[in-house]
């Protein structure tokens, strides 16, 4: 069996993307809040309240999860896009989701957040030049990464979250 906390794998950080895997990137994260919504489809309220996983976050909190890390990372762009090599702000992601807006919210306020987000995301990585990728983050955990590292990462990030939403409805046999 695959592990639950990882089943589409581990991601592999590239610092320089391929044009190709470049536009596969940007193209994933597009298709990232249809895939949610796809995910979470037909679930009632005591399936969302589902950890994934022992010991994991449910499945509400993995979607409110998805909107909280991407618009981190939409403004780490912007940063590095207007800044030279930001130093940008972590975030314990852990205390986010036991936050009452990520335990008690209905999914379609996070689903909506995600889908404006998303819009407004892929605009600006579409309009970026190839040199702009090669811009760079100063992350206190991970050191100097650019934008094309960060565009592979979360490009696996949405996938990545909405594979433990379909591994366990496969698991479970919700259909």
């Amino acid at each position: 069996m695959t592990d639950p906390r990882y089943p589409i794998g581990n991601f592999q950080p590239k610092s320089v993307l391929m044009p190709g895997e470049r536009a596969a990137a940007i193209e994933k994260i597009a298709q990232t809040p249809d895939r949610l919504r796809v995910a979470i489809s037909g679930l009632n309220s005591e399936q969302l309240d589902t950890p994934y996983r022992e010991g994991g976050w449910t499945l509400r909190q993995v979607v409110h999860h998805l909107p909280d890390s991407h618009v981190n990372s939409y403004v780490r762009f912007k940063l590095a896009l207007t800044e030279r090599e930001p130093i940008v702000k972590t975030y314990d992601e852990a205390l986010w989701a036991e936050l009452a807006d990520s335990r008690l919210t209905g999914v379609e306020v996070s689903l909506a957040l995600l889908d404006a987000l998303h819009q407004r995301w892929v605009i600006l990585l579409k309009a970026m030049r190839p040199e702009d990728f090669a811009r760079r983050i100063n992350h206190p955990e991970l050191g100097v990464i650019s934008l094309d590292w960060l565009l592979g990462e979360m490009a696996w990030h949405g996938a990545h979250h909405v594979a433990h939403i379909t591994s366990l409805r496969e698991r479970l046999g919700w259909r």
